[in-house]
C-alpha cells in the first residue's frame, strides 16, 4: 500500500456549534468537505453544541490508497478530529430498498481504517468511530444493531448509521 496522509488541500477546520459534511454528485471529483451555509446541501448534520476545534479530512479524491495489487481501494468519504476523538465518516444520497448501500459503506470504512490503523495519527485520537450518513434515508433501523456490533468487534470502532453526528466530550 501507498499514500500519504491528506495534506491542508484536503482539511476543513471550523468551531461552528452546526454544520454538515458535503460530497458532490458523480462525477464531480470534488472531494468531501465541511460546510456551514446551504443546508440542503448537507448530506451528514454535525452538531457541536461544547464548539469543538474540529478538522474535516477527506480521504475521498484526497488519499492514494492502493491494495497489495496496485488498484486503488475502496475509501471513505472522510474522517472527523477533534479532541481524543476520530470519527470516520461515510456519505450517500441514496433511496434503496434493502440495505447494500449500508453493506457497500460499511466496507469504504473497513478498509480505510485499517489503512491507517497501521500508523497516520490514529494513535493520538483513543476514541474511536465510524459513521454512516445517507441523506434519503437519515434514520436506521435498529436491526442494524447486530451489524454495529460486529463492526465495533472487527475494527474496535463504534459505527452510527445514522444522518446526524453529535460531538461529545472525552
Amino acid at each position: 500500500m501507498s499514500s500519504e496522509f491528506p495534506g491542508p488541500e484536503c482539511q476543513d477546520h471550523t468551531d461552528s456549534a452546526l454544520f454538515g459534511l458535503c460530497d458532490d454528485p458523480h462525477p464531480s471529483g470534488r472531494r468531501a468537505y465541511a460546510y456551514t451555509k446551504e443546508e440542503h446541501r448537507w448530506i451528514a448534520v454535525v452538531e457541536n453544541p461544547h464548539r469543538f476545534a474540529v478538522t474535516f479530512t477527506a480521504i475521498d479524491n484526497c488519499a492514494d490508497i492502493r491494495r497489495a495489487d496496485g488498484k486503488m481501494s475502496k475509501r471513505c468519504d472522510g474522517m472527523l478530529t477533534y479532541a481524543v476523538t476520530v470519527i470516520f465518516v461515510e456519505l450517500k444520497q441514496r433511496r434503496d430498498k434493502g440495505s447494500e448501500w449500508i453493506k457497500t459503506a460499511e466496507l469504504q470504512l473497513k478498509q480505510t481504517i485499517n489503512y491507517f490503523e497501521g500508523g497516520y495519527l490514529l494513535n493520538e485520537y483513543p476514541k474511536k468511530k465510524a459513521c454512516i450518513a445517507n441523506s434519503e434515508q437519515p434514520r436506521f433501523r435498529s436491526s442494524q444493531m447486530e451489524r454495529m456490533e460486529k463492526f465495533y468487534r472487527e475494527t474496535g470502532y463504534v459505527l452510527r448509521i445514522e444522518g446526524t453526528i453529535r460531538l461529545v466530550e472525552g
